[in-house]
């Protein structure tokens, strides 16, 4: 369960050994160039290092629930924990309630939408606030900004180097990002990547080699009690004591395939004797989507059987309410609701797409071709066929999240790399117009 903010209880220690893709490599030489700006004399309590985290927008998705599992546990007399939201009393703000929130000096005048890309003109727009953002983290005395969305790296990287800070550039979306390509390579202090897939696709590139796979956080010590929940849904929603119920979590974006989703409750229901109900717990980023959803709704008689659910926290409670978890989406760098299925033991059917794989290895849940309905299907129908094959498969999962994916593993590298950034001094670009430097990065 969460820990009481703002003073989260820290995980216990773990070594770098436990996780190959990332060593450690703290010398001597490196301890003595301590700067002071982080550190007080030998022997005497180390201040706590300032992390900035901007977030942009005001769409709540998986990332943000990383986030909160990661600061959550940050010890408050290591690390000062200082959030930058675009607006006060947003979606965002109230999702980090209790820790310390200023708002985006040079917040741009319309929300980052989740799901559209971010070019080069886009990009460049950031810039009007290149210095104002600069000068909010010398104000605040900044050690880290730890970006975690497409326009936060884009609108703070240039920033931090002005400022003289630390980036670490936390890539959770897919390998093509020029952002991750182009500039973090040339910016970046540390890069951070949720799985391999989204590493750059050509090893040998610069962005590859330099950054390092951090599996997202997750409670794994989270029970729910499956029946009870299973009972509330089917009391909500007044469904019959046989229906199957397979569950969607996450944004309606085209990356998601809600549509698919749609079309494989379709044809389980023409499949099955029993009635089957299709759960969707999200909400549409983009207006044209959510249309065709209901255009597709309507079109195959789904009226009664696809049930828009809207967001709801904490999900994994919802997660267990489902009796299989459909997992359509297409390129998804590590989806948080593989791994809390398996934590809460629901059963899941996903795409072999993306970072999927990395979740669920062989044994764990199944994996269909990418962009079939009539595999996902087939999937689903694998899992209700053999009930006590079915419940192993779970038990396996269970056992295996709680392995890969703790929170503490999570917290103990991450609060390592912020140690090792605190010990090395940030040099601000003095003398170079910011203009020169944005010409250099794209």
């Amino acid at each position: 369960m969460a820990q009481t903010r703002p003073r989260p209880i820290p995980g216990p220690t773990l070594t770098a050994m436990e996780f190959p893709t990332w060593t450690p490599s703290l010398t001597i030489s490196t301890r003595e160039r301590r700067s002071e700006r982080y550190t007080m004399i030998d022997n005497l309590p180390r201040r706590p290092i300032t992390v900035c985290f901007p977030l942009a927008g005001e769409s709540l998705g998986g990332s943000h629930v990383s986030l909160l599992g990661l600061i959550e546990q940050l010890d408050p007399d290591s690390y000062r924990v200082l959030l930058v939201t675009e607006r006060a009393d947003g979606r965002i703000a109230r999702h980090f309630r209790g820790f310390e929130t200023v708002l985006d000096p040079a917040a741009p005048r319309r929300a980052f939408a989740a799901g559209r890309a971010f070019g080069p003109l886009k990009f460049l727009s950031t810039l009007t606030g290149l210095r104002k953002r600069a000068k909010f983290l010398r104000e605040h005395n900044v050690a880290i900004v730890h970006t975690n969305d497409g326009r936060s790296h884009a609108t703070w990287s240039l920033a931090a180097k002005f400022a003289g800070a630390r980036l670490l550039w936390h890539h959770r979306a897919d390998p093509d990002a020029r952002g991750l390509r182009w500039l973090a390579p040339l910016v970046a202090d540390r890069i951070v990547s949720v799985s391999r897939f989204s590493l750059p696709r050509k090893a040998r590139s610069l962005a590859a080699r330099a950054a390092q796979v951090v599996f997202s956080p997750f409670d794994t010590r989270v029970t729910v009690d499956r029946h009870a929940m299973h009972a509330q849904l089917m009391a909500e929603l007044d469904l019959p004591d046989d229906a199957l119920i397979c569950g969607f979590f996450g944004s309606f974006i085209a990356r998601k395939r809600p549509l698919l989703f749609i079309d494989t409750v379709a044809l389980l229901q023409r499949t099955l004797d029993q009635p089957v109900v299709g759960v969707m717990f999200g909400e549409a980023e983009h207006p044209e989507i959510e249309h065709a959803m209901h255009r597709s709704i309507a079109a195959q008689g789904l009226e009664g059987c696809i049930r828009l659910m809207g967001f709801r926290s904490p999900g994994h409670d919802w997660i267990a309410s489902c009796d299989v978890l459909v997992v359509p989406a297409i390129d998804e760098p590590l989806g948080r609701t593989l791994v809390e299925a398996m934590v809460v033991g629901t059963p899941v059917v996903a795409s072999s797409s993306g970072g999927n794989a990395e979740a669920i290895l062989p044994g764990l849940g199944v994996l269909v071709a990418a962009d079939d309905a009539v595999a996902l299907a087939k999937g689903c129908l694998q899992v209700i066929a053999d009930p006590q094959a079915t419940a192993a498969m779970v038990a396996r999962a269970q056992s295996d999240a709680c392995s890969r994916f703790a929170r503490e593993r999570h917290v103990a590298l991450i609060t390592a790399i912020y140690d090792e950034l605190a010990m090395v001094d940030a040099k601000p670009a003095h003398g170079v117009e910011p203009i020169q430097a944005v010409r250099s990065a794209i």
